[in-house]
């Protein structure tokens, strides 16, 4: 049994993780809104729609804009923010999803023109969206029969692994984010609590099957970092804690290459059973990184799902 298990709101809930999100939640029994720009249902990449769609209500509102969206809070039992972009270049989703790897390449090197700037950014997407959302739930009614509940924000955050190739502001604007949502919350702690999930490259070989290959890689990096001896990961801490940071906020490139390296990629399904277990637990608050999060859904050390996991 869940401690709340009546109303759930997903803020892009029609995306790669937020429809996951939305598929595992009406599964454990909970009522699911999803908040997106466009308020359609989730389609695969070929354009099909699930069956579990038809017990979602899908809702339209624009993240920035609190006015179009707060009567979805209402009632709420938690929200899980999903919305997040890696590039501001806007094709560089459709070239994951639809598999094509030279228009990826295009999104990941191609210069932008100072003349045309991105229709969406980091900033906007990553932090403010996050910010106006956690406002507006704060503000919102509970549900009558949990008034008494502790209500969870979870924010899908990520580890920082994808520095040189991807910009610095990605992550930078995530943090700040988690910061942000963490300072709102900081004054109704007997209220609500913030979670913050952390996973690296996150996969799934049939929806995004160009993340199929690096997931294989890292996956394999990441089993020989964990087989290294404790002494020589700590001299290798070490080392990495003594490069030149990139800025104030951010550490040197060379440390987000050797997080990528020692961090094992997640199965969009398993991220999605993190968010879930991270709204219904209530003892669960602050940061998660991807151990956290394996061991909370009951991974067990050779990285299969235990049978006996509820």
């Amino acid at each position: 049994m869940t401690p709340v298990s009546s109303k759930l709101v997903v803020v892009g809930g029609n995306g790669f993780i937020g429809s996951a999100i939305c598929r595992l939640a009406l599964a454990r029994g909970h009522r699911v809104t999803s908040l997106s720009s466009s308020g359609r249902p989730y389609q695969t990449p070929k354009g099909h729609t699930p069956a579990w769609t038809a017990q979602v209500d899908w809702q339209k509102g624009d993240a920035l804009r609190p006015e179009t969206f707060t009567q979805h809070l209402e009632g709420a039992s938690g929200v899980v923010h999903t919305l997040g972009i890696l590039l501001e270049d806007a094709g560089y989703k459709r070239a994951v999803r639809d598999g094509n790897a030279p228009a990826l390449l295009r999104a990941v090197i191609g210069e932008r023109n100072p003349l045309n700037p991105p229709s969406l950014t980091y900033e906007t997407v990553n932090r403010d969206s996050a910010l106006r959302v956690c406002e507006a739930f704060i503000a919102s009614a509970p549900p009558p029969e949990a008034a008494s509940n502790v209500r969870p924000f979870v924010f899908i955050s990520a580890e920082d692994v994808f520095r040189p190739w991807i910009p610095a502001r990605y992550i930078e604007t995530k943090r700040a984010a988690e910061r942000g949502i963490e300072a709102l919350l900081a004054t109704h702690s007997t209220r609500f609590r913030g979670v913050y999930l952390r996973p690296g490259l996150v996969y799934h070989a049939h929806l995004r099957p160009l993340t199929t290959p690096a997931a294989a890689f890292f996956d394999l990096s990441a089993d020989l970092h964990a087989r290294l001896p404790s002494t020589v990961q700590a001299q290798m801490r070490a080392a990495l804690a003594h490069l030149p940071p990139a800025s104030a906020e951010t550490p040197s490139p060379i440390v987000s290459v050797a997080n990528a390296l020692a961090t094992r990629p997640m199965h969009v399904d398993h991220v999605a059973a993190a968010a879930v277990d991270a709204c219904v637990k209530p003892e669960v608050r602050g940061v998660l990184g991807v151990t956290q999060m394996r061991e909370m859904i009951g991974w067990v050390d050779d990285g299969h799902i235990s049978l006996s996991a509820s």
